[in-house]
Order: structure tokens, then C-alpha cells, then sequence
């Protein structure tokens, strides 16, 4: 798992990038968020080189997002990479 921020200072936005490996966890995965309105299925992870899929949001420099990722089955996860909290991982971009 990681996140990688990309901040546009231009625009006033950060571009944030969700990776995962392609194999695990097994099925389709999406990240849900404060970025979407915790809706599935909008921000899927698609399969990249080099063994990862990915997905990418754009959202205003300095938001706090809040997130986590829906596997297959309805199994929710969190990323390492985020600051937990009790509804998800927490971001300061």
C-alpha cells in the first residue's frame, strides 16, 4: 500500500494517488471517501505496470481526507499509510 500526494500549487489542488499490489487483496477494490461522498465503485483501482493498480483524486491543497478501501465481498481495509481513525484512514493534503 501507499499514497503519494502530488500538490499543484498553480491550481491550489493535490493530486492523490492510491496504490495497492495487483494481487492482493484478491478482486476488484475501490477507495471510498470524504472525496466521494463514501459512495463504492466511483474510484475503482486499475491494473498498472510493474505489479500495482492504482487510482487518483484531485481535491483543494490542505484538505483533511478521510478514506478507506472496499475490496470484493464488502471486505473494508485501511492503509498503513494513513493516520487511523474510527472511520477510516485520515489524510492532511
Amino acid at each position: 500500500m501507499s499514497i503519494k500526494v502530488a500538490r499543484q500549487p498553480k491550481t491550489g489542488t493535490a493530486k492523490v494517488t492510491f496504490s495497492l499490489p495487483s494481487d492482493f487483496p484478491a478482486g476488484a477494490v475501490s477507495v471510498v471517501g470524504t472525496f466521494n461522498d463514501w459512495t463504492p465503485g466511483v474510484h475503482p483501482l486499475k491494473n498498472r505496470a510493474g505489479g500495482v493498480r492504482t487510482t487518483s483524486v484531485t481535491v483543494p491543497a490542505g484538505t483533511t481526507l478521510r478514506f478507506r478501501y472496499l475490496g470484493a465481498g464488502g471486505a473494508w481495509f485501511d492503509d498503513a499509510d494513513a493516520t487511523p481513525s474510527e472511520d477510516g484512514g485520515v489524510l492532511e493534503v
